[in-house]
C-alpha cells in the first residue's frame, strides 16, 4: 500500500507543471483539474511538421527544449507539460492531392514518424489504444499518445488495408480532407456522393467493427447526416467549430449539433484562425477572389498575380482572431449539443497562424482559465478536457466487442461506371 502511494506520488511529480508558467489562480486551478482528468487534444499535426521540415526525423530538433523562438513548430515537450497535455491524438495526415495507393503509402510513413516519435522519449510518450490506456498512462505521469488517419482515401478503397491500419494503432479515421473522396463528400469540394455512397456506408459499419472511431471533421453536412445514420458508435468530429458562429462550410450547423446527444458523439473545438473568427473567415474569401480576378486579368503572367496580391494584402492587413473567439465556440457547442458532446482539438502544427493568445500547445490552461472565469465548474472542465472523449471511446469500444463474431467486411469499391 505505501509502495502504491509513492509511486502515485511520483507518477504527479513527473507531471507536474512549470512553475513559471503558473501565471494567475485561475490557471493554476486549471493545471490542477489536470494533474487528475487527462487533457485529451483531438488532432495535432507534427508527425507532417517533422515529415516536411525535418526529414521525418524526432531527433532533428530537440522535442526537450521549448522550441517556440527557434523554429514554427507548436509542438515540444516543456509545451506539452505546461499545456497539461494528457492525451495526444497525432494526425498521420497525408495531402487531398496524393493518389489513393500513393496516400496509402505516405500513411504507414507517417505511423512510422509517429511511433518513432513515441520510442524516442519513452519517458514521455507512451503509445495508446484504448480509453484505459490513456487513463493508465496519464497516472504514470506520460502522455498517451494515439493515431488518426486524416482522409480517407488513405484506405485506396480497401476495408483490408483499413482492418491493417487499425491493427497499426489508429483509432479513428476522418472520412474525408479538402476534397470528396471515391465514396464520400468533403465540406470544401463539390459534392458527388449526396454524403455517403454505398460502399462508403459500408467503410462506416467496418469502423464499427473493428473500434475505430469515425470523424466527421471535413465532411459535408449530407456525409454528416449519412454516417451518424449508419454508424451504431457516436462519431466525433476531431477538430472543428461552430458554423452559426465562423460560417465556414468545415464547421458543424446547428442541425447537427443538435443531433449529438441522441448520437452520444463529441465535437472537439478547434483553434483555426478562420474556423473560428467570422472576421478572418471573410477576409480569407476576399483574398481568394482577389487571387481569382488578378488570374483572370493575367494569365500567363504569374508574377503580376503574385505583386498584385501582395498590394492586397498590404492594403487589407489580415485581421486577429483571439482566444475569446475560440471560447465562443466552445460556449456555442455546449449550449446546443450539451456539457457531454464538447471537447478540445487545437490542429496545432497543422496551421500557419493562430489566435492571440495561443502561441502553441501550452494554451490550454489559459482557455479553461477563460471558461472558468465564465462560470464553468470544474465538473464541466473535466468533462471538455477529456472525459467526453473517453466516454466516446468506451462506447466505440463496446459496439466493437458487441461485434466481435461478425465476419470482417468484404465490400469493395465498384469499377469505373458500374452501378453500386
Amino acid at each position: 500500500m505505501f509502495r502504491t502511494a509513492l509511486l502515485a506520488a511520483a507518477a504527479l511529480s513527473a507531471f507536474a507543471l512549470p512553475v513559471q508558467a503558473q501565471d494567475n489562480a485561475a490557471e493554476s486551478r486549471a493545471r490542477r483539474i489536470l494533474e487528475r482528468t487527462p487533457l485529451i487534444d483531438g488532432h495535432n499535426d507534427l508527425p507532417w511538421a517533422l515529415r516536411q521540415s525535418h526529414g521525418r526525423d524526432p531527433f532533428a530538433v530537440d522535442l526537450t527544449t521549448d522550441l517556440q523562438a527557434s523554429t514554427r513548430l507548436h509542438t515540444d515537450i516543456p509545451r506539452l507539460r505546461a499545456g497539461g497535455v494528457g492525451g495526444q491524438f497525432w494526425s498521420v495526415y497525408v495531402p487531398a492531392s496524393l493518389s489513393p495507393n500513393d496516400a496509402a503509402v505516405a500513411t504507414w510513413e507517417q505511423i512510422d514518424i509517429v511511433r518513432r516519435l513515441v520510442a524516442a522519449y519513452p519517458d514521455v510518450f507512451e503509445l495508446a489504444t484504448t480509453a484505459d490506456d490513456i487513463v493508465r498512462i496519464h497516472r504514470q505521469g506520460r502522455i498517451a499518445s494515439l493515431m488518426g488517419i486524416e482522409g480517407g482515401y488513405s484506405i485506396d478503397d480497401s476495408l483490408g488495408l483499413l482492418r491493417e491500419f487499425h491493427e497499426a494503432g489508429v483509432r479513428y479515421m476522418t472520412l474525408t480532407h479538402s476534397k470528396t473522396t471515391t465514396w464520400a463528400d468533403s465540406a470544401t469540394d463539390a459534392p458527388k456522393w449526396g454524403g455517403l455512397s454505398p460502399f462508403g456506408e459500408q467503410v462506416v459499419k467496418e469502423m464499427n467493427r473493428l473500434g475505430m472511431m469515425v470523424d466527421l471533421s471535413h465532411v459535408s453536412e449530407d456525409t454528416m447526416l449519412d454516417a451518424m445514420r449508419v454508424s451504431e458508435a457516436p462519431v466525433i468530429f476531431s477538430h472543428s467549430s461552430a458554423r452559426a458562429v465562423t460560417g465556414h462550410a468545415r464547421n458543424v450547423p446547428d442541425s447537427v449539433l443538435r443531433m449529438m446527444a441522441e448520437d452520444g458523439g463529441v465535437v472537439m473545438v478547434t483553434f483555426v484562425p478562420g474556423f473560428v473568427s467570422e472576421t478572418v473567415r471573410a477576409w480569407s474569401a476576399a483574398r481568394a477572389a482577389e487571387d481569382a480576378r488578378l488570374k483572370s486579368l493575367n494569365p500567363g503572367n504569374p508574377q503580376a498575380v503574385t505583386d498584385g496580391l501582395a498590394a492586397w494584402v498590404a492594403a487589407n492587413p489580415v485581421p486577429r482572431a483571439a482566444v475569446a473567439d475560440v471560447v465562443a465556440h466552445i460556449q456555442h457547442v455546449r449550449e446546443v449539443a450539451g456539457i457531454d458532446h464538447v471537447g478540445l482539438g487545437g490542429d496545432f502544427d497543422g496551421v500557419d497562424s493562430l489566435p492571440d493568445g495561443i502561441s502553441g500547445v501550452d494554451a490550454y490552461p489559459r482557455i479553461l482559465a477563460a471558461l472558468m472565469e465564465d462560470g464553468w465548474t470544474e465538473a464541466d472542465i473535466r468533462k471538455l478536457a477529456g472525459e467526453n472523449v473517453l466516454r466516446v471511446m468506451r462506447a466505440v469500444e463496446g459496439v466493437a466487442a458487441s461485434k466481435r463474431a461478425e465476419r470482417p467486411g468484404l465490400a469493395s469499391l465498384p469499377a469505373e461506371g458500374a452501378p453500386e
